[in-house]
């Protein structure tokens, strides 16, 4: 038997982010769009010549903003809103995902949500039933063509259809059994033109297996996949990741398909499953983690793969557990961390190399190799702190719960505070624009010293404290100018934490961040806010949040460690956090938002893995910051683009007295699921849409706020954008705000 190598995706967006450049350029008008596509065309040539020596090297894995709307526009899935302003394919494509507003006409973004339980944003595609699903472009066939004439032969990847069907959003009277026989239709061309440009293998991606799937999703999976490899003249692989199978597992074994790919990494029981495939198919063992920084370790990657072929299979392939655009590009680009450090770092082109020594160890070629993984994992990292681990071994259950209960506390803080009906507020950043950000990289660099960085910030603060008074809003923020990133400053703050220099990952379109690594135990240095927060409040009458992110969101935007659990890490952190909340309000600060934007990312896809291995520790992380607060001080917190619905009671749960969601995008689709929850917290939808360069008009916000108003109670009710605006231009928010503190007073008068 001999080992071959995969890789599910590679990194877009290039070692130093030329295509997010490229793209901000085109969108000034400052680059053509021929320009925009030889800068790709150029960066793809790149990465194949990159994974020259991996077995199956994946083709269409490069998106100019997401892979799903790629594959909506190839079948034609474009709502006529798009196609009526006229535009060129390419603007048509960004209006989709960016909203459009200008000559042409005014437009919102499609809806955005996370990739599974990721930090990647993906776009919904959007089914009316006027739509005619067809195979209409060329993009994955001219990339498998590039690539051929580059002299690379590639696997072709699309997203598969059952996922595509999943995760679009169906806005009139059709369904995903209406348009089925259509889309398969369509993908069986695609597979067809594959088979005549060449292509040995086609991979179609289904990551939605992995879910919970009802006997009407299998029958339907089922279904289209019987008449898609009907006929086949490519070998088919299903690729999955971010889970296991096991509800489908026997339907796809009995499919006319050639390779399977598994998960090993997420997959709890992907080994269990596979060993029950039939021995004839390829298993493509997602063994390299495509979702953390840490070296694998070839000693258990060794024994994983030896127990897939003692059961029986000949033929199997070692890969990336999923794309790895959800690590950074390589480490050739820190300069700044010692080897000491490096060495235990993997990022896409390391894992390149993974790949390829454990091909070669598999192969009896490398015992070298092996032989220094082995010893590396066997030196101790030297990352513990005794203080921290007894601190959190004598946390008790009544540090998990504040009191009084709610319903008290929101009569002390509405007497306390004596806000509007429909109070105004933001989520916290403002745009951070070309002065903030170089005041802070000279202050990195020694260029100025911390009295001309803390006097430039606190000027920042008050324009930014006087714009919000004049605007008219009702509670203010100090703007976040002293901030790079909404977890990595508060990772600078606290011990445990280590930092990269371009460590760059798409979060979505042309947004990139860079995730700091969680090296050791974490406690907090001093006061990482306290004094940006009063400078502020001391500025005005009005009430001031102070601004803070939360225990669960530092977690999972940050690179983990894996030799501790994910719990003990965010408990670790939520007593750091929780010593900035009491220090806050020591301060006079009566208000602080926590924020856990990505409370739902590393929450488990199958329902029944959720309140044992995530939710029964992150809610009570959350809690354990505020707990110690005073009733009369208001917490609040924020949620990003998520799925929401099925986990909106443990949402409540968390006990905060005001939660911001994300919900422009999706039509505050929201709504119905917090009346139906009986959902106590006061809740601020967003009214919106911060990740679109347009701006809102006035009857559009009121007519959101009507909507609300059928659902939410009016002493519930806050009004805000549905994030933070730190990526938006100044005129644009200014004209914004305006129209959404002008709408909400119009609204107010009539209530």
């Amino acid at each position: 038997m001999s080992i071959k190598t995969s890789v599910i995706g590679f990194p877009r967006i290039g070692a130093l982010r030329e295509l997010k450049f490229a793209e901000e350029k085109y969108f000034k008008g400052e680059m053509t769009a021929d320009e925009l596509e030889a800068e790709a065309k150029k960066l793809r040539l790149e990465h194949w010549q990159l994974q020259k020596g991996i077995d199956f090297i994946p083709s269409n894995d490069f998106s100019l903003y997401d892979n799903l709307l790629d594959t909506a526009v190839l079948f034609n899935i474009v709502p006529e809103r798009y196609k009526k302003l006229g535009l060129p394919p390419l603007d048509t494509y960004f209006a989709m995902a960016r909203g459009y507003q200008g000559e042409k006409g005014d437009v919102k973004a499609l809806a955005m949500k996370k990739w599974f339980n990721t930090n990647y944003h993906y776009i919904v595609p959007e089914f009316e039933d006027t739509a005619k699903i067809e195979l209409c472009g060329t993009k994955p066939f001219d990339e498998f063509v590039e690539a051929k004439e580059a002299g690379i032969n590639t696997v072709p990847a699309l997203i598969g259809p059952f996922t595509l069907l999943k995760l679009t959003r169906f806005t009139g009277s059709k369904g995903a059994e209406d348009i089925k026989t259509a889309l398969m239709d369509a993908y069986k061309a695609a597979l067809a033109e594959f088979a005549v440009l060449g292509a040995e293998w086609v991979s179609l991606a289904e990551p939605y297996l992995v879910t919970d799937l009802s006997k009407e999703e299998i029958i339907l999976f089922k279904e289209i996949y019987q008449n898609l490899l009907a006929g086949k003249k490519a070998k088919i692989n299903i690729q999955t990741y971010f889970g296991d199978v096991r509800d489908c597992a026997e339907v796809l074994d009995n499919l006319d398909i050639d390779g399977i790919g598994l998960d090993f990494n997420e997959g709890e029981k992907s080994l269990e499953l596979v060993k029950k495939f039939s021995k004839e198919k390829t298993i493509f063992a997602g063994v390299v983690n495509g979702k953390n920084i840490w070296k694998n370790n070839y000693e258990k990657t060794a024994a994983l793969i030896e127990s897939i072929k003692n059961a029986g299979f000949e033929n199997i392939v070692v890969s990336t557990s999923c794309s790895l655009l959800h690590v950074p590009f390589t480490t050739e680009n820190e300069t700044k961390l010692p080897e000491k450090i490096i060495k235990y770092f993997s990022f896409a082109k390391e894992k390149l190399a993974e790949l390829l020594e454990l091909k070669d160890i598999f192969n009896n070629i490398n015992n070298a190799a092996f032989n220094k993984n082995k010893a590396l994992f066997a030196e101790n990292r030297d990352c513990t702190d005794e203080a921290v681990q007894k601190r959190t071994a004598a946390i008790t259950q009544e540090m998990y719960t504040r009191l009084p209960v709610f319903e008290e506390r929101e009569k002390l803080q509405k007497a306390k505070l004596a806000l509007p009906l429909l109070p105004t507020t933001t989520i916290g950043s403002f745009p951070q624009t070309s002065d903030v950000k170089k005041n802070r990289s000279q202050f990195k660099n020694g260029e100025i010293g911390p009295d001309e960085y803390v006097s430039f910030n606190k000027r920042k603060i008050k324009e930014c404290m006087d714009l919000q008074e004049k605007l008219g809003l009702d509670v203010l923020v100090h703007g976040e100018f002293e901030r790079n990133d909404m977890v990595e400053y508060f990772g600078e703050n606290l011990n445990g934490y280590i930092f990269t220099e371009k460590a760059w990952v798409q979060s979505y379109g042309t947004r990139c961040v860079k995730p700091p690594v969680i090296w050791g135990d974490i406690s907090r240095k001093a006061p990482i806010t306290v004094e940006w927060s009063k400078f502020a409040a001391s500025l005005t009458k009005k009430p001031v949040k102070g601004m803070l992110t939360g225990p669960v969101t530092i977690l999972n935007w940050s690179f983990p460690r894996e030799d501790i659990s994910l719990k003990e890490s965010a408990l670790q952190i939520a007593l750091a956090i929780r010593d900035e909340v009491l220090d806050l309000e020591k301060s006079g600060i009566k208000i602080i938002q926590i924020d856990e934007a990505a409370l739902r990312e590393k929450l488990p896809l199958r329902k029944t893995d959720r309140y044992s291995g995530y939710l029964d520790w992150a809610i009570p992380a959350f809690r354990l910051v505020h707990s110690g607060a005073a009733a009369d001080t208001q917490i609040h917190t924020h949620m990003c683009y998520s799925e929401f619905k099925d986990i909106i009671k443990a949402i409540d749960d968390m006990d905060a007295d005001v939660i911001t969601f994300e919900a422009s995008r999706s039509d505050l689709q929201l709504l119905d699921c917090l009346n139906e929850n009986n959902f106590k917290t006061e809740v601020g939808p967003g009214v919106y849409d911060i990740h679109s360069p347009r701006v809102p008009a006035v009857e559009e916000i009121e007519s959101a706020l009507r909507k609300m108003l059928l659902k939410i109670d009016k002493q519930k009710l806050w009004v805000n954008p549905d994030c933070g605006l730190k990526t938006r231009g100044s005129d644009e928010t200014v004209k914004s705000l305006e129209n959404m503190v002008k709408a909400a007073k119009n609204i107010r008068k009539n209530i």
